[in-house]
């Protein structure tokens, strides 16, 4: 008897450690009783002013992206340091845009609900609703992200699949976050809309193996249009460039339809070819309806945004974005 009742004991406890983590997960509408017009002020704040800067959809998905891909979804990237080494300083953040926009949303919501919703959730949310008011696909967003304190520029150079990433080097940054590669596939879509600085992409143009030669995986034609028109030498660091050519601001499969004419623009897009899943992905998707398309991605979205969540007790409610401490 004694034996049963310490099974049962070790049983019970094992159960309160599995119900602890899921009581404290995401949920819809978590700001319900604590700031009920959360996700609306959002929502208005987002279709009051995306019509004006329609690109900022590009870059808030990018830094929703980049945000959960170090130490989670918790609104580090959005962290100012002033010894330039937090995550925003890093080189895949120096271009992200989007800042001033989510601090413009955190301070509406702050005079209505102080030191209520963080700026993880806002970013998840405003990423989602600049999308949808674009054209492109909608997906869930289970709010109650609390904010990080730790934001490091190493952690960012470390975590962020760069644009030259191979296929090896994709699959396992990914798969840190728990994203297989049908997430890679899906989640890589993005690149449908929005734009590229040269300098991600001229070492394919000029200088892909150190001896001065391009690419072979590129498409010559395209490489040559890309030379003679776009990027002129290997150091353009200012002039940006469509990711999908005459598609950029339509959320379409116009960019899997690219891959297959070897002309997507980053070495990481040209990698989602190399592999026999992933290529399978691709062709799968275009075999589908955009409809389909946007089914999925939508769950690939939902599944990034749970990344490493601190919910509960973990982490904090900043009111200033941008500051640590706040």
């Amino acid at each position: 008897m004694r034996c049963l009742r310490i099974v049962a004991l070790s049983l019970t406890l094992f159960l309160v450690g599995l119900v602890g983590p899921i009581q404290a997960q995401l949920q819809m509408n978590f700001y319900a009783n604590t700031c009920p017009n959360a996700e609306k002020i959002v929502q208005d704040f987002v279709s009051n002013h995306i019509s004006n800067a329609p690109s900022l959809a590009a870059a808030l998905l990018r830094m929703h992206f980049h945000d959960c891909f170090v130490r989670g979804c918790d609104g580090s990237v959005l962290i100012n340091s002033t010894s330039g080494n937090a995550e925003r300083d890093a080189a895949p953040n120096l271009t992200v845009r989007g800042f001033g926009f989510i601090d413009a949303i955190k301070a509406v919501l702050e005079a209505q609900c102080p030191g209520i919703v963080s700026c993880a959730d806002i970013i998840a949310l405003a990423s989602r609703d600049a999308i949808v008011f674009t054209g492109g696909p909608n997906w869930s967003v289970p709010t109650g992200r609390r904010d990080g304190r730790i934001s490091n520029a190493s952690e960012a150079l470390a975590n962020i699949p760069p644009p030259t990433s191979n296929f090896t080097n994709l699959q396992t940054l990914f798969a840190n976050q728990g994203l297989d590669l049908k997430d890679l596939v899906l989640l890589s879509g993005a690149h449908t809309i929005g734009v590229s600085h040269c300098s991600s992409f001229t070492n394919r143009l000029y200088n892909f193996t150190g001896r001065g030669d391009q690419d072979p995986a590129l498409d010559s034609e395209y490489a040559a249009n890309l030379k003679s028109r776009k990027c002129p030498s290997l150091n353009d660091n200012t002039t940006i460039v469509e990711m999908d050519p005459g598609s950029r601001k339509t959320f379409d499969l116009s960019y899997y339809q690219l891959l297959l004419k070897r002309r997507g623009l980053f070495q990481s897009d040209s990698a989602l070819t190399t592999n026999p899943t992933t290529l399978s992905n691709i062709n799968q998707i275009l075999k589908g309806s955009l409809e389909g398309f946007f089914s999925e991605f939508a769950k690939s979205m939902e599944k990034m945004g749970r990344i490493n969540v601190k919910t509960g007790s973990a982490g904090v409610i900043r009111k200033q974005c941008s500051v640590a401490n706040s």
